[in-house]
């Protein structure tokens, strides 16, 4: 059986995980990776780091957040802006720490790339550096999003590494969706969604009706559940664990739910300091207030994880403050401590069979 199967045993490494961090790529600059990296270091002795980025600026932080210990710094001069192209990038890039970053995992020295910095080059970057696995004809980044499913969340793919997929690609992201919940969400055997205008059979494009069946063919030997077409009302539903979707249509969805996040976050805020009583109704229902403000606080769930490749990669959000910085942080360890991308790539292999078998495009057999 392959090493990616559910029923096989996965015992975590012993000793210290070691994640690559970009520290020069977000809104917040390197203090705000730093802080997240301390928050984070708090909380787990067994991660350790190799930082990128200039080394003049970096030093201080480490030392004023007493983490020489736990870091390994690696200068990098140079910075990728958010405007800047994937294609100067790879070009001209080598001597960003973005680069820097995904080099350590490429090398092994690291398990996990984690930045906050411009996602197209951070894409770009990771596909030239660390290549695609076999089987894989585009990567997708997946996302976790908060739900009504015991373990809070779902997971939604591609969100943003690609605007198009046709159903080949869509049935891959199902396989590497499913991957994704069994380790991150412990998730024996997911249940998966495509997402669609409808749930009935005769909405839809055409490559969504063909991603149907191919989807539909791949469940029982793939170990999921397909629970057929959802809507955009179940993506925090407690029906589906993973949604499959292109990276157009998940890329908009996505920051919706982050503008309706804040949107809700703000109103509240507004609407209970707007007289002396509506303060004192703040204050009785504080323990409830703060409970919803941290179930539908975005920073919780950041980290987007790069699927499809030969090595791991988290990308947290631009704007990302320490909270958001530490959270990406704590997915990377938890998937490098799962053996993720190894089980990634097996089941992946496994199903090769699937996507080469007639029977699964309508076809007869030659």
């Amino acid at each position: 059986m392959p090493s990616g199967s559910p029923s096989t045993p996965h015992r975590p490494p012993t000793g210290r995980v070691t994640l690559s961090i970009d520290a020069m790529g977000g809104d917040g600059g390197p203090s705000a990776v730093v802080a997240g990296m301390s928050k984070s270091a708090d909380k787990n002795p067994d991660i350790a780091f190799i930082l990128h980025g200039r080394e003049a600026e970096l030093a201080p932080l480490i030392a004023r957040a007493k983490l020489d210990d736990r870091v390994e710094l690696r200068d990098a001069s140079d910075v990728v802006t958010m405007e800047e192209k994937p294609s100067h990038v790879v070009r001209h890039g080598k001597s960003t720490s973005m680069w820097s970053a995904i080099e350590a995992v490429r090398n092994g020295e690291a398990e996990v790339a984690v930045s906050c910095g411009n996602t197209g080059a951070l894409m770009a970057i990771s596909m030239i550096r660390l290549r695609k696995l076999d089987g894989v004809s585009r990567p997708a980044i997946a996302c976790l999003w908060p739900s009504r499913n015991p373990a809070g969340f779902n997971v939604m793919l591609d969100v943003g590494a690609d605007i198009r997929a046709d159903p080949d690609e869509l049935l891959q992201f199902s396989l590497m969706g499913a991957s994704y919940a069994r380790n991150g969400l412990d998730l024996e055997r997911p249940r998966i969604g495509l997402l669609n205008v409808g749930t009935e059979e005769h909405k839809g494009r055409s490559e969504l009706k063909q991603a149907h069946d191919l989807i539909a063919a791949a469940a029982k030997r793939a170990s999921f559940d397909f629970v057929g077409y959802v809507e955009g009302g179940d993506i925090p539903s407690d029906r589906v664990d993973v949604v499959v979707t292109d990276g157009f249509t998940g890329n908009v969805a996505l920051k919706t739910g982050e503008g309706t996040a804040s949107l809700i976050r703000d109103s509240l805020r507004e609407a209970f300091s707007y007289s002396i009583l509506s303060r004192t109704a703040a204050l009785l229902a504080l323990t409830s207030l703060k409970r919803l403000q941290k179930r539908i606080d975005p920073r919780r769930v950041n980290g987007g994880v790069f699927l499809g490749l030969n090595g791991t990669v988290v990308k947290s959000h631009g704007a990302a403050d320490a909270t958001g910085i530490s959270a990406a942080i704590k997915l990377a360890f938890r998937l490098a401590q799962s053996g993720f991308n190894e089980r990634l790539a097996a089941r992946l292999a496994d199903a090769e069979v699937l996507r080469s078998n007639d029977d699964l495009r309508g076809r007869d057999p030659a």
